[in-house]
């Protein structure tokens, strides 16, 4: 059964105890959250219990090396489990949610990706997805042998090249090549196996992937790009795209673009999900919402903020006074890292707020949605039908508060309205996003 068009899609981005840079030090966050497998399995089993599409955890393959006085603030990424391995132990824990995980085109090898990927979607009976990335510090180029990152386009054409090789991978076995006849001792079709003969800029790659394809054919292709080159390998490669947009205004401009790229690479746009990251604050009103956001905010402190700007917009700015404006010449010209934060963060300074107003208000385009259930369904509810997007990639600022107020007060209003589902429509990401089940290349035709 595929899943009904207007219903949204609801996604989870989960960090140990919450993305809010304040949420591990609330008097409520486990301080062992982030190693802890029985804590992960809880929160995964309630965000099935809401029915929301997919848990996804994103990734980066390195620690933070320099400046540890700052980072022990705002220990993001600094203590967390290889995300496929934690995945693959809370896949027998769920039956229908799908498991998303952010894995390095820069850093894995293709076949590498192919095999971890696909072993998650058979573990998981066909519940996958890869978030396809190119990384965006130089911490991690240092872990493999790199100064620092290539520059951003050639990123994106070595990303474009590894999805290419992995998706050729996935289709080394057509579906039926695994027949095992044990009368005749001949467990798969050798005709039926395809060997991959690749040789690229990047990669060569001659032989076959040793796994039969999976129940929903392949993983899901999840992809977050906001310059003219990631949305272009968007609209030709993806399923799933966590959209940007601070407003529904910049939402719907994002949605245009990179859905009315998709006819040249002769896709329609019903296979692509775009998703706008939200955060979710819940109070019985909205001001009491807010001032619950305001209280996290407090609780940061501000160094935090300034650590946050000095790597997306790729300065430092700790030498300036915290309570005048930035001068505008110290904006850099460009930016190789997150363009789309890089852009929100100048977008600040133009407006004139002092360095401490800034700090407090960044938020790497995330949009809060703030209020009770009917606030916060009345501002979904907006933004899909006003094609901003086709749902929400949340990132939960609290754990396990924000979940629990997510899965049950916001989504029983959207179910209320016929916004979203009542019962997972089928049994594999794919069925439950709507997304077709992908033939094999090579019986295409």
């Amino acid at each position: 059964m595929a899943r009904t068009s207007k219903h949204m899609v609801l996604g989870g981005l989960f960090e140990a105890n919450g993305y809010h840079s304040a949420a591990w030090l609330l008097p409520s966050a486990q301080d062992d959250a982030a190693t802890d497998v029985g804590y992960f399995r809880r929160i995964i089993q309630q965000a099935e219990a809401g029915k929301l599409d997919f848990f996804f955890l994103a990734d980066t393959p390195a620690a933070r090396t320099e400046n540890l006085d700052f980072w022990t603030r705002s220990p993001l990424y600094m203590n967390m489990m290889e995300p496929i391995t934690l995945l693959s132990a809370l896949a027998g824990s769920t039956k229908h949610i799908g498991l998303g995980a952010t894995a390095s085109t820069s850093f894995y090898e293709p076949y590498n990706i192919a095999r971890l990927f696909g072993s998650l979607d058979h573990i998981s009976g066909g519940r996958a997805a890869w978030n396809v990335v190119t990384s965006a510090n130089d911490y991690a180029a240092r872990n493999f042998g790199l100064d620092s990152l290539p520059p951003h386009d050639k990123r994106y054409e070595k990303a474009a090249e590894s999805l290419e090789v992995v998706q050729a991978l996935w289709d080394t076995w057509e579906d039926d090549a695994f027949i095992f006849d044990k009368a005749n001792a001949r467990m798969f079709e050798p005709a039926r196996f395809h060997k991959l003969d690749h040789e690229g800029q990047f990669f060569r790659v001659q032989g076959g992937l040793n796994m039969r394809r999976s129940r929903q054919g392949q993983p899901v292709i999840f992809q977050a790009g906001a310059s003219p080159a990631g949305k272009e390998f968007a609209a030709r490669t993806a399923e799933v795209v966590f959209g940007t947009g601070a407003t529904l205004a910049e939402a719907q401009a994002f949605y245009r673009d990179l859905k009315g790229r998709m006819a040249q690479y002769g896709r329609t746009t019903d296979q692509l999900k775009v998703l706008s990251g939200v955060s979710i604050v819940y109070g019985e009103t909205r001001a009491i919402a807010e001032e619950k956001w305001a209280r996290w905010q407090e609780t940061v402190p501000v160094e935090v903020g300034l650590m946050y700007m000095k790597t997306d917009l790729e300065t430092d700015l700790s030498d300036l006074p915290l309570d005048e404006p930035v001068p505008e010449h110290r904006i850099p010209s460009h930016s190789n890292f997150h363009q789309v934060y890089f852009n929100e963060i100048v977008g600040l300074i133009r407006e004139g707020l002092t360095l401490r107003q800034i700090c407090r208000k960044y938020n790497r385009s995330k949009v809060i949605f703030f209020g009770n259930e009917v606030d916060i369904a009345d501002q979904m509810q907006e933004w899909v039908e006003q094609e901003g997007s086709d749902g929400f990639m949340m990132a939960l600022p609290v754990l396990p508060e924000s979940l629990t107020d997510v899965t049950e007060k916001v989504v029983p209003e959207l179910q209320r309205r016929g916004l979203f589902r009542k019962e997972y429509e089928g049994t594999t990401l794919r069925e439950n996003l709507g997304l077709a089940f992908p033939r094999n290349r090579y019986t295409e035709g």
